[in-house]
C-alpha cells in the first residue's frame, strides 16, 4: 500500500505558482527598466534565454532539472516573445491600455492578443485530430469523436523539458485569452455572468486537479501536474484582481518591492531544497 505524502504535491504547486506573480513582475519591471524604445531587443534577448534553458533541459540527465528547465524556457520564452512582443506591436500600433478610474484594467498587448485565437486554435486542432498523447483532456475528446483507435500514441523519448515548455505556453495561451473574451465587453463583460462561471469553474476545475496532485510521490511529475492546476487556479486569481478583492502586488512591483523579494526567496530556497534533495536520495540509494 502506497504512503500518502501531500507534501510533495502541495511543493510542487508552490513552486509553479510563485513563477506566475513573479513572471508578471518581470515583465513589467524589465518594460520600467529599459523602457519602450528597448523592450524588443531585451524580449528577443529574454526568448533567447528561453530557448537556451529548454536546449540545456534536454540535455539534463535529471528528469526534475529538465522539467525545471523546461517550464522556465517556456515562461522567458512567454515573456520574451511573446508578452513583450505583443506589446512592441501594440507601441507601434498606437493602441493604449484600458484605463478605469486612472488605472489600467487591461494592458494594451493583452488587447493584441486574441488576435491570435486561429493560430492556437490551429495547434489544438493538431493535438486533437493528429496525435495520440497522455492529456487526458484530447483522450477523452477523441474517445468521444471515437477517433482514438485512429490515432497511434505519440512515442517520446522521455523529453519532459520540451513536454514542460509546450504545456506551460500553450495552457497559459489558452487561458489568456479565455479571461481576455471574457472582459471584453463586446462578448461578455468582467461583471457577466460568463466571468463569474469561469472565475469559480476554474477554481473548482484546479481544485479537483489539486486533489490528484497531492497523491503524487514523483517531484518531477507532481511539478509537471502542477503546471495545468496552478494556471486553471490563476484564472480565479486573475478574476478577483479585476474584481479589486485584493491588491496584485505584481502588476506594480516598484511598489512591492520587499514582498517581490521576499517571494523570490521563497521560490529559490524552496526550488533548491527539492533539488538537493533529489541528489541526496539518489547518494543515499547507492551507498
Amino acid at each position: 500500500m502506497k504512503s500518502f505524502r501531500p507534501v510533495t504535491g502541495i511543493t510542487a504547486f508552490i513552486i509553479v505558482l510563485l513563477t506566475m506573480p513573479l513572471g508578471h513582475a518581470a515583465v513589467i519591471l524589465l518594460q520600467h527598466a529599459l523602457g519602450r524604445d528597448h523592450v524588443a531587443f531585451a524580449g528577443l534577448l529574454l526568448g533567447l534565454t528561453g530557448t537556451g534553458l529548454l536546449l540545456a533541459g534536454m540535455h539534463a540527465s535529471k528528469e526534475l532539472t529538465a522539467t525545471f528547465l523546461g517550464m522556465f524556457g517556456g515562461l522567458f520564452v512567454w515573456a520574451g516573445w511573446i508578452e513583450l512582443g505583443f506589446g512592441y506591436y501594440a507601441k507601434r500600433l498606437g493602441i493604449e491600455s484600458v484605463m478605469l478610474n486612472g488605472e489600467i484594467v487591461t494592458r494594451a498587448e493583452y488587447l493584441l492578443m486574441p488576435s491570435s485565437v486561429g493560430f492556437f486554435a490551429v495547434i489544438m486542432l493538431y493535438y486533437l485530430f493528429g496525435v495520440r498523447t497522455g492529456c487526458r483532456f484530447f483522450l477523452w475528446f477523441q474517445r468521444l469523436l471515437r477517433i482514438d483507435k485512429k490515432l497511434e500514441p505519440v512515442r517520446l523519448s522521455r523529453n519532459v523539458a520540451m513536454i514542460s515548455f509546450m504545456e506551460f505556453i500553450v495552457l497559459l495561451w489558452g487561458f489568456y485569452m479565455v479571461l481576455l473574451f471574457a472582459y471584453d465587453e463586446q462578448f461578455a463583460g468582467d461583471r457577466h455572468p460568463v466571468t463569474y462561471f469561469v472565475a469559480f469553474g476554474s477554481l473548482l476545475w484546479s481544485f479537483l486537479l489539486f486533489v490528484k496532485l497531492i497523491t503524487i510521490s514523483r517531484l518531477d511529475y507532481a511539478v509537471r501536474y502542477a503546471i495545468p492546476t496552478v494556471i486553471i487556479f490563476w484564472n480565479f486569481v486573475e478574476i478577483l484582481g479585476r474584481w479589486h478583492v485584493f491588491t496584485e502586488i505584481w502588476i506594480d512591483p516598484s511598489q512591492y518591492v520587499i514582498e517581490i523579494v521576499l517571494l523570490s526567496i521563497v521560490l529559490l530556497i524552496l526550488m533548491l531544497s527539492v533539488l538537493f534533495g533529489e541528489k541526496g536520495e539518489q547518494m543515499a540509494s547507492q551507498e
